[in-house]
């Protein structure tokens, strides 16, 4: 059975960039229904003992378009969710070091200009969606992003998501209201590097 990854902080700690009230529902009840829903899907498609990302990167398998939808939806929003609430911190590196600097001032010219990328695809997503940093099993970085729950492991692209921003409206709308780039300036406030690059280390081994 899949499992919401513990918070490593409370609720509150995020204050005042992401507030008390958007952590409790967005962890409490939008990733935990994810969590719910994905677990019955799974069960319903036969595929337990298979990791979230060997699920979501063969969907194509699995023939009922329900269930497929349903494992599409819920398990990128279990995935996206348990990445989004694992790589940001009351006390974040501010940032990136080691490798991942090396690769940001490789493949985007420094961090600022990564940031400044990062934030007009997050801006830009029409409606729900995301916007990313992945990587190859080669290290090379690149910046996307995509609609709904989707990522590049369920579309195929054949990266690994090393940072992710959400922009459901249920990730700011209780704190920013309409006012996404203000929401997205925010997070890069608890943004922390450091998990970041644990995350493209382990991409890259």
């Amino acid at each position: 059975m899949f499992e919401q990854d513990a918070l490593a902080y409370g609720f509150d700690a995020l204050e005042p960039y992401i507030d008390t009230l958007t952590m409790e529902t967005h962890y409490g009840k939008h990733h935990k229904t994810y969590t719910t829903n994905f677990n019955a899907a799974v069960e319903k498609a036969g595929l337990e003992g298979k990791t979230v990302e060997e699920i979501l990167g063969s969907l194509d398998e699995v023939s009922d378009t329900a269930t497929r939808n349903a494992l599409r939806n819920n398990g990128g929003g279990f995935y996206n969710h348990n990445l989004y609430f694992g790589i940001m911190s009351p006390e974040p590196a501010e940032t990136p070091t080691g490798a991942l600097a090396e690769a940001i001032e490789r493949d985007f010219g420094g961090v600022d200009a990564l940031k400044e990328q990062l934030t007009a695809l997050a801006v830009g997503q029409f409606g729900s969606g995301w916007a990313w940093l992945s990587t190859d099993a080669d290290g090379k970085l690149v910046a996307t992003n995509s609609a709904n729950q989707d990522n590049p492991i369920s579309l195929g692209e054949g990266t690994t998501p090393i940072l992710g921003i959400d922009v459901w409206e249920h990730a700011y709308y209780l704190k920013h209201k309409n006012v996404r780039p203000d929401y997205v300036a925010d997070f890069f406030k608890v943004l922390d590097w450091d998990k970041v690059a644990e995350r493209y280390e382990a991409a890259t081994q």
